[in-house]
């Protein structure tokens, strides 16, 4: 999909959430793919902003210069953030009347499985009300490809290991995994009433370096440093499909010149499929090798050289005991599989911590 002509046109691309984990990382990985980037995000405080600051910073913003509504370039000239939210459908609809992105990329949401239990209506309202204002400024403004975070959270109840594509996802356990299960079903619709490809992509307990502090790693790591006990919950026996932050990047960066086809061999009375009559795709993203938390911790033990304080707790509610992705179907269509090991993953994210945090 990325194109150059005479003026030097490239693929332009609109990615929400570049304030945050998944998307700091992701516009920096286009970016040096050639394309040119404009990230959108409010910059909210559901955990500390100056995270947030400090990853625009890394991507050569003047936080300085940031105001809402108002466009911010990078010394380099192909990047150009937004502070906005996603509820603004008037300022979203703008963006894309003006610069008739190539791409939309929806990674913004509201995030956290326990968080929806004391918020609900933060999660309807970005995650399915945000959500609808970019289907419709793709639906007014057609682009070549959209692509939206879903969740491994969506697999709900289901117990059969690996988790694949073809299965029921019709027994969320949080509100969070129904709003992520919502955007699906409000894709499918959009690519059948409007023709708007759409892949949805199922991540797995992303972790890695610049990582939100409300995750595990982040938090095993402060309370090991700080002398603090590690609460391990399902007593300790949680399985976790831990994938790289480096490995998500990479599946959608090759994603993104891969718009879904209408699947002509699509069958409308078989079991639920990743595909569609329609232009429609769904896909896991995972590290297909999943882990005890008792040893994701022994790593950053390993890593650290400090031997950590183990909680045992029971289950939280949202919470499921395991998941394990099969990406048979990514790999098949990219050729790339994630790869990256705990232990290498761990190191990474330890040595970007004590320099962050100039430990």
């Amino acid at each position: 999909m990325q194109r150059t002509t005479n003026n030097e046109q490239r693929t332009t691309i609109f990615i929400t959430g570049t304030a945050g984990f998944i998307g700091f990382h992701l516009a920096k990985k286009l970016r040096e793919a050639g394309y040119r980037v404009t990230g959108y995000d409010n910059i909210n405080d559901y955990y500390d902003v100056n995270l947030k600051y400090a990853r625009l910073k890394e991507s050569g913003i003047d936080t300085e210069k940031i105001e809402y509504g108002k466009t911010v370039t990078s010394d380099d000239g192909q990047y150009h953030f937004v502070k906005g939210e996603l509820m603004d459908k008037a300022l979203i609809d703008a963006l894309f009347a003006e610069h008739k992105y190539d791409v939309a990329i929806n990674l913004a949401a509201q995030a956290g499985v326990r968080y929806s239990l004391e918020h609900p209506y933060a999660y309807t309202e970005s995650n399915v009300t945000g959500f609808l204002n970019i289907l419709e400024a793709c639906r007014h403004n057609p682009v070549k490809h959209l692509i939206y975070a879903s969740s491994s959270s969506v697999y709900g109840l289901n117990g059969k290991m690996p988790l694949d594509e073809h299965q029921t996802t019709d027994h969320p356990m949080s509100l969070y995994a129904a709003t992520k299960k919502a955007n699906e079903m409000m894709a499918h619709s959009y690519s059948n009433l409007y023709g708007i490809p759409t892949t949805g992509l199922r991540f797995f307990t992303v972790y890695g370096p610049w990582g939100r502090p409300d995750m595990a790693l982040f938090l095993f790591t402060k309370a090991m440093l700080s002398g603090e006990p590690v609460n391990m919950f399902n007593n300790g026996n949680m399985i976790r499909d831990f994938t790289f932050v480096g490995d998500i990047v990479e599946s959608i960066k090759r994603l993104v010149p891969l718009p879904p086809q209408t699947d002509a061999n699509w069958d409308n009375q078989s079991a639920p499929t990743p595909t569609s009559s329609v232009s429609y795709r769904i896909l896991n993203i995972g590290n297909s090798h999943p882990v005890q938390l008792s040893l994701y911790i022994d790593a950053i033990e390993d890593e650290l050289g400090i031997k950590a304080n183990r909680n045992l707790m029971p289950m939280q509610p949202g919470d499921v005991p395991a998941t394990h992705a099969d990406c048979s179907l990514l790999e098949n269509l990219t050729g790339y599989r994630p790869q990256v090991r705990i232990e290498e993953g761990v190191k990474e994210f330890v040595r970007w911590y004590r320099k962050f945090y100039q430990l």
